[in-house]
């Protein structure tokens, strides 16, 4: 979509508060897929996707969390 709202790693780092090799880790471990490259060359996401890998991680965070309690 043309309109649609996308990402580079810092931009996502900056909008869900982690670091950016929180969102490297996210697409190495298969959360988050580059699916675009900007005129740089950088890797871009879409804000959707960004916000799916950040609230599934944190999901899996809470419970390590919660059992460990």
């Amino acid at each position: 979509m043309e309109d649609e709202l996308w990402l580079t790693v810092r931009e996502a780092a900056e909008l869900t508060g982690v670091s950016i090799v929180t969102v490297y880790s996210w697409v190495r471990r298969g959360h988050l897929k580059v699916e675009g490259l900007d005129h740089r060359g950088q890797k871009l996401f879409r804000h959707f996707s960004v916000a799916r890998a950040e609230k599934a991680t944190r999901v899996k965070a809470e419970r390590v969390l919660v059992h460990v309690a």
